[in-house]
C-alpha cells in the first residue's frame, strides 16, 4: 500500500515520484543458525515483508513483540566484554572452535559473545599469525543490548555491533563478490516508466489526484539483490540502507542531521529535464589498505561509505540508459551525504549496519586474495563453507515493493528518483594498499596472552 503527501511549505511545484523500500527485522523458523533466532514475525522495526515479498509498512506492536523476545533471550555478558575499548581481538581460529564447541553440545544455540563477535562495531586490523596458526580480527568494543527498535547495538555507543551472520555471509561470498559484485538496487520496470512518461505528458497543471496516478501508473517497483542470498539479513540491510538514503534524499523523512538537506530543496526552477532521472548509490570508501612490510598486519583505513550519483535518461519506451553525467545539484546532494555520513550513521543505525558490511567484505576479500587463512596454516571451513552444520539465518525475500508520490513545487518542472542502492566493490579496496611501520608494531602488541583462555581478549 502506497501514501502520500503534499509538500505546502514553500512555493512549490515539483512532481516527485519515489519507490520506497525499507526492509528491517523478519524472523524465520531455524535451527542451528549464525543469528540464533527460532521466532516468525512479518511485522517489525520499519517494515515487513510477507511471503509473497512485498514490502509493507509495519505495526509498531510486532516490534515491540520482538524486542521483548531479543530481550527475553539475552545472556548475561561475560566479564570483560563489558568494558569499552579501542581495541578488542578476536581469534578466527578460537571463534570457529567456539562455533564448533556450541554445535557439538546439542542445544542449537549460540552464545551470544559468539553470535555478536565480542561486541566488536567495526574491524580495524586483520593480523595473521602463522606460529600460533591463527588470524586475529581488532577493532573498537563494548557489551551490547538491545534498543528500543530492536537492533543489537553497543551499551555505550549505541552503534550496531558486528554479527556473526553477516561475516558468514561475506566469507561464504567471497567469489561471487569478485565474480558477480554485491548490490542492491530497487526500480520501476520499463512498462511503469513508458506508463508513467505518457501519464506525465498530458499534465498541464497539477491536480490532487496526480499523486494517486502517478503511483498507479508506475506500480510495483522491483528489488535487485545479487552476490548474496537474497533472504539474507546481509541482504535486508541493503535493501534498507537503499531505502532511508532515498527518504532524506526526496523530502520523505526529515534529514536526522545538520547540514544534510533534502535534493528537492536544493534544485534551482529550471535546472531540471522531464527526461533526466537524478540516482544515487552507496559504494565503498576506503583508503589505500596499511600493510606491514611481512604482509602479516592490514589495517582498514578510511569512512568506509561514500554517495555516488548520476543521471538516467529515460527512454520513450521507459527503457532507462546511464549516461555517465550528473547534474551539479545532485552531486552536491551525493557530497554532503558523504560528508555527513559519519553523523548520520551516529542517528540513523542502517547506516552504520552497512557500513559494517562493507568492513566484512573488504575482510574476507582480503583473506581470500592475499591468501592469509592458508599463510596461517588453519581451516576456516565451517565458518567460510554453505552447506555445513552452522547456517544463516532466512528471511522472508523481499522483491517489490509499491510507489509512493509526493508534490512539490518548484517551476514547472518534475523530478523522478527512479533507481539507486548500494554497491560494494571490496575486491577493489583489498586490491590497494600501503607499507606502513604503524600496522606491524600493532602486530607485535596482538598476540593474545599466554594465559588467555578465551577466543576474545581486551588490549589498547
Amino acid at each position: 500500500m502506497s501514501s502520500t503527501r503534499i509538500g505546502n511549505k514553500r512555493s512549490r511545484n515539483t512532481l516527485t515520484a519515489i519507490f520506497l523500500p525499507l526492509l528491517l527485522l523478519l524472523a524465520a523458523e531455524s535451527t542451528v543458525r549464525a543469528g540464533g533466532l527460532n521466532i516468525r514475525q512479518n511485522n517489525v522495526g520499519g517494515i515487513s515483508v510477507n511471503a509473497g515479498g512485498i514490502v509493507n509498512q509495519p505495526n509498531v506492536q510486532g516490534r515491540e513483540r520482538l524486542r521483548a523476545i531479543l530481550l527475553d533471550g539475552l545472556k548475561p555478558i561475560p566479564e570483560g566484554l563489558n568494558e569499552v575499548v579501542s581495541l578488542r581481538k578476536v581469534s578466527l581460529r578460537g571463534l570457529q572452535s567456539a562455533v564448533d564447541e556450541a554445535l557439538r553440545n546439542g542445544t542449537g544455540k549460540l552464545p551470544d559473545e559468539v553470535r555478536y563477535l565480542a561486541g566488536l562495531h567495526r574491524i580495524q586490523y586483520v593480523l595473521v599469525y602463522p606460529e600460533l596458526n591463527d588470524i586475529v580480527l581488532a577493532g573498537p568494543g563494548e557489551g551490547w543490548t538491545i534498543d528500543d527498535q530492536a537492533n543489537v547495538v553497543g551499551i555505550t555507543t549505541g552503534q550496531p555491533v558486528l554479527q556473526l551472520d553477516d561475516l558468514l555471509v561475506a566469507l561464504r561470498t567471497v567469489t561471487a563478490a569478485r565474480d558477480v559484485g554485491i548490490s542492491c538496487s530497487i526500480d520501476p520496470t520499463d512498462e511503469g516508466l513508458r506508463q508513467l512518461k505518457s501519464l506525465l505528458a498530458g499534465f498541464t497543471r497539477y491536480q490532487p489526484q496526480v499523486l494517486s496516478q502517478i503511483e498507479q501508473a508506475l506500480g510495483p517497483q522491483s528489488i535487485t539483490i545479487t552476490g548474496v542470498p537474497k533472504d539474507s539479513h546481509f541482504a535486508r540491510v541493503l535493501v534498507a540502507a537503499d531505502y532511508r538514503m532515498k527518504r532524506i534524499a526526496m523530502d520523505l523523512d526529515p534529514s536526522p542531521v545538520r547540514g544534510l538537506p533534502n535534493y528537492l530543496d536544493m534544485v534551482k526552477t529550471g535546472a531540471v529535464s522531464k527526461d533526466m532521472m537524478p540516482r544515487w548509490w552507496l559504494a565503498c570508501h576506503y583508503e589505500p589498505l596499511a600493510r606491514s612490510d611481512n604482509g602479516l598486519a592490514w589495517e582498514l583505513r578510511g569512512p568506509g561509505v561514500k554517495c555516488m550519483t548520476e543521471n538516467d535518461f529515460v527512454a520513450e519506451d521507459g527503457s532507462v540508459e546511464t549516461t555517465g553525467q550528473t547534474s551539479h545539484t545532485a552531486q552536491r546532494w551525493a557530497d554532503l551525504m558523504t560528508e555527513k555520513y559519519e553523523e548520520l550513521s551516529s542517528k540513523d543505525l542502517v547506516f552504520a549496519e552497512l557500513r559494517n558490511l562493507m568492513d566484512l567484505c573488504v575482510v574476507a576479500a582480503l583473506l581470500e586474495k592475499e591468501q592469509l587463512v592458508d599463510k596461517a596454516g588453519f581451516n576456516l571451513s565451517l565458518l567460510s563453507e554453505s552447506g555445513n552444520r552452522l547456517m544463516v539465518d532466512t528471511w522472508n525475500i523481499p522483491q517489490t515493493v509499491a510507489t509512493q508520490a509526493s508534490v512539490v513545487k518548484k517551476g514547472r518542472n518534475y523530478i523522478i528518483s527512479a533507481s539507486g542502492g548500494v554497491q560494494i566493490e571490496s575486491w577493489q579496496m583489498a586490491s590497494q594498499a600501503e607499507n606502513s611501520k604503524h600496522v606491524g608494531s600493532i602486530h607485535a602488541q596482538s598476540v593474545a596472552p599466554p594465559d588467555a583462555a578465551a577466543w576474545w581478549w581486551n588490549g589498547s
